[in-house]
């Protein structure tokens, strides 16, 4: 080679360029690969993206159709899920799940129609200048006037309200693995379509938290029937001050009857969660 110069440059001219195209691919398979993984969701839910903290609860509120006294299939008691307490704005953890955290129990959530569960997608505005806070979710959690609270007219900002989002199967399973933050009524939520608004009126049993470990298909009861869930307890006083995730792209039924969507699907879109404000 010492005889030939020029054709030692151009072998390593050669060579410097394949090691580069080969780190190049080998990276740029990485990045598509770490993108694929992000986007991923599992049947089990182990992929479903989310933008909390891993400690952090999704918002949600629950009626009578999932947690009462005497619901299948727990039967609780009332002194269990605070009915002897229920009132206007309560916001005491529900006595069995303050005394039974990191407990494993199957809740029932309802009927396409009547469910159980709601996401509240969108904090209205008149949350946030209720106050105390200026944080809207905040402000109904404390509750503040107008939102279970204050000398006059406590309920006057908790009827018509938009986006708060009926779950039945698909949004059900798009929450495995979530950590769950809720409100919990003593009656129905009731629920209008076209434009979709719920009233948010009515007696409160209190908070629960809770980690949405699976869902299931019921098979013991009829056709309209949503899923069974299961869950592992959690403290809802230890999350109730931290910041709390609003359920964006919970699906919106067409119709109280429409889409029957009682099955858990092999596949659901991606949870899309952001902060409550």
């Amino acid at each position: 080679m010492k005889k030939y110069p020029f054709l030692r440059k151009v072998l390593f001219g050669t060579l410097t360029i394949c090691f580069l195209f080969g780190f190049y691919a080998c990276s740029e398979e990485s990045v598509l690969e770490e993108v694929d993984s992000a986007n991923a969701t599992n049947v089990d839910g182990s992929g479903a993206g989310n933008t909390n903290n891993g400690t952090s609860a999704v918002f949600l509120l629950i009626d009578e159709e999932s947690i009462d006294n005497g619901n299948e299939p727990n039967d609780f008691s009332e002194t269990d899920v605070n009915d002897q307490l229920a009132t206007i704005g309560l916001r005491q953890q529900l006595r069995y799940f303050k005394e039974n955290v990191g407990q494993t129990i199957d809740l029932f959530t309802g009927q396409v129609g009547d469910e159980g569960w709601y996401a509240l997608t969108e904090i209205p505005n008149s949350w946030i200048s209720a106050g105390p806070t200026e944080n809207g979710l905040q402000n109904y959690l404390v509750p503040g006037p107008g939102l279970g609270g204050g000398d006059d007219d406590p309920e006057v900002l908790l009827d018509k309200i938009p986006d708060v989002i009926p779950l039945r199967a698909t949004g059900l399973t798009m929450l495995k693995g979530q950590v769950v933050f809720a409100a919990v009524y003593d009656s129905d939520i009731s629920t209008n379509y076209s434009p979709i608004t719920a009233n948010l009126q009515g007696d409160n049993l209190g908070i629960v938290a809770f980690e949405v470990l699976d869902v299931q298909q019921r098979t013991d009861g009829s056709d309209s029937d949503l899923p069974r869930v299961t869950i592992q307890i959690l403290d809802a006083d230890e999350l109730k001050d931290d910041v709390l995730f609003l359920f964006e792209n919970a699906p919106v039924p067409e119709s109280s009857s429409e889409p029957e969507d009682t099955v858990p699907p092999a596949t659901v879109p991606t949870i899309v969660l952001k902060e409550a404000d």
